[in-house]
């Protein structure tokens, strides 16, 4: 018994000694990332909403977006070198952010979210609305849940505005993350939701262009009936994969534009026509960002 106490003992030192490093690495890796200043200083100018648990309502947790932050950080600055463009347009308070979304996975959200905390100032935790389905993935829900990320219905996102947050739409949904290489940055048609909610709610929008994801994962189809047996969005066919590293990203140069704010008025219950006008001024003002930043962009990796 005493040996098996003193092996236990031995191990949660090791565990502990190995915890430490990793974590001062961590620590290190960050201040570098944010030009010399901490991650603890820098969220300590960050507006959070924590209960005696140490996390929010939604379950975010400050320890746990910081070890995200680091490996979101690297992609940021290191892989994908991402330039960033009008993040002062961003006013403080509650703000909608609407982008557009490509990628087959949700690089550009990280990435946005990245920009608002290393390169805004004051820096922003900004909140994003998932997928129903993806809180049906085990481990995911609760990851998602303590980066800050939210499941996207109405209820959330107006408690979360009223909480003068900052909250990333993709308006696109499923079916912009999922489209084909043919279909690059052509925007689908915007849902109405996150019009109803700026007007409820008073919320300035922000219109996001992400430039650089389409060309991380080429996709050429979508195997419809894979995807509906693993309940997933889509299930695309990326050549890709069957190269070595291919499930790697391909490292493309991303370019994120932040437009100037953008109000509205109205009442939020008016019919659907009402709203569409609305909605599509928006979805015209995010595809001509796009396509300037397509023109000015010299090359896709650099």
């Amino acid at each position: 018994m005493a040996l098996a106490r003193r092996g236990q003992s031995l191990g949660s030192a090791i565990f502990g000694e190995i915890a430490g490093v990793a974590q001062r690495a961590v620590d290190r890796s960050m201040t570098e990332m944010l030009g010399g200043e901490s991650f603890e200083r820098r969220i300590a100018r960050v507006p959070l909403h924590l209960g005696r648990a140490g996390v929010d309502p939604f379950g975010l947790d400050p320890d746990w977006t910081k070890y995200a932050l680091a490996a979101t950080a690297y992609l940021h600055r290191r892989y994908f070198r991402t330039e960033v463009f009008g993040a002062k347009s961003v006013p403080s308070g509650r703000v909608l952010l609407i982008s557009n979304h490509s990628g087959q996975v949700p690089i550009d959200g990280a990435l946005i979210g990245a920009s608002m905390f290393m390169d805004a100032e004051p820096p922003r935790f900004i909140r994003a609305m998932v997928e129903k389905w993806s809180q049906t993935l085990p481990f995911v829900s609760l990851l998602f849940a303590r980066v800050g990320q939210v499941v996207g219905v109405p209820e959330n996102a107006k408690r979360l505005l009223e909480q003068d947050e900052a909250l990333l739409v993709f308006p696109e949904g499923a079916r912009g993350i999922s489209k084909t290489f043919d279909k690059r940055y052509q925007l689908v048609d915007f849902g109405l939701g996150f019009m109803r909610l700026a007007i409820e709610t008073h919320t300035p929008i922000v219109p996001v262009a992400v430039i650089g994801g389409e060309e991380q994962y080429i996709s050429v189809g979508n195997v419809e009936p894979l995807a509906r047996l693993f309940r997933m969005p889509a299930f695309p066919l990326m050549p890709q994969l069957l190269l070595p590293g291919g499930a790697l990203p391909l490292p493309t140069r991303y370019r994120i534009y932040f437009g100037e704010p953008m109000r509205f008025t109205g009442d939020a219950d008016d019919d659907d026509s009402v709203i569409e006008e609305k909605v599509w001024l928006v979805r015209a003002t995010v595809q001509s960002m796009v396509n300037r930043g397509l023109r000015d962009r010299k090359h896709v990796f650099w």
